[in-house]
């Protein structure tokens, strides 16, 4: 069952307006947890690149803030669409696209009403969003109609249990202010099982989970991060579309 609520009044959990706040400064460096975001994309793509090879896919970036995942894919030739709620993040995102001559396509939306016909996309790519959905089934639905038959839906997440909620909550976010006060609801937190099933009641065929977490420390003393073998706190894996 979900945590109970919390004391802090729910309009301070879930916040989703620090990603337009930062966004004239998404790509500086100068933001210690907008460095993390960064900081997570090479310990993500450790275990993705070996679920795919990118190169001449149609692949979209959902819930890609201002587009460090989205620049990363398109290194590896993919072509890729991004989309994210946070319009001055995308904003940000398409300034630098431009500037580093990258043909990447942003759109503002939710995940709940994708803006694209069926069948767009051979990867749907989902970090750091789906704690933070209102409706999780509805966007596993979406992701299942814009993939193609085969395609691929590659996210990560984080778990609902005590020790996630102390990692993410009470140390990541109140202590050591890796991420904003307020980022994240753990009641919205999402248990690999749970997972499972809402992504086969969406049609999609559940495949391999594995776990997510820091890894060294760089010389900014900033952690790097890359696959772990538990998944009780934040993991990732991957679905197929039949």
């Amino acid at each position: 069952m979900p945590f109970p609520p919390s004391n802090e009044s729910k309009t301070m959990r879930n916040d989703l307006t620090i990603y337009d706040k930062v966004a004239a400064n998404w790509w500086s460096d100068d933001i210690r947890w907008v460095r993390t975001l960064k900081n997570l994309v090479p310990g993500r793509l450790k275990w993705m690149d070996r679920q795919i090879e990118w190169a001449g896919k149609d692949v979209l970036d959902l819930g890609c803030a201002g587009g460090f995942m989205a620049e990363a894919l398109d290194d590896r030739g993919a072509r890729v669409t991004g989309i994210d709620p946070a319009a001055e993040a995308i904003a940000a995102a398409r300034a630098h696209a431009e500037q580093t001559g990258r043909k990447i396509s942003y759109d503002v939306g939710v995940g709940e009403a994708l803006p694209y016909t069926d069948a767009s996309f051979d990867v749907v790519v989902c970090v750091d969003v789906l704690e933070h959905v209102q409706d999780l089934g509805q966007v596993l639905g979406e992701v299942a109609g814009v993939l193609r038959p085969g395609g691929l839906f590659l996210f990560d997440t984080i778990n609902r249990n005590p020790l996630a909620r102390l990692a993410t909550i009470t140390v990541a976010e109140d202590i050591l202010r890796l991420l904003p006060r307020g980022t994240h609801d753990p009641d919205m937190f999402i248990k690999p099982a749970e997972l499972r099933a809402a992504m086969q009641s969406a049609g999609l065929e559940p495949g391999r989970f594995t776990g997510l977490g820091p890894r060294g420390i760089n010389p900014r003393l900033d952690l790097t991060f890359g696959p772990l073998p538990l998944t009780a706190i934040l993991y990732m894996g991957s679905a197929r579309k039949p």
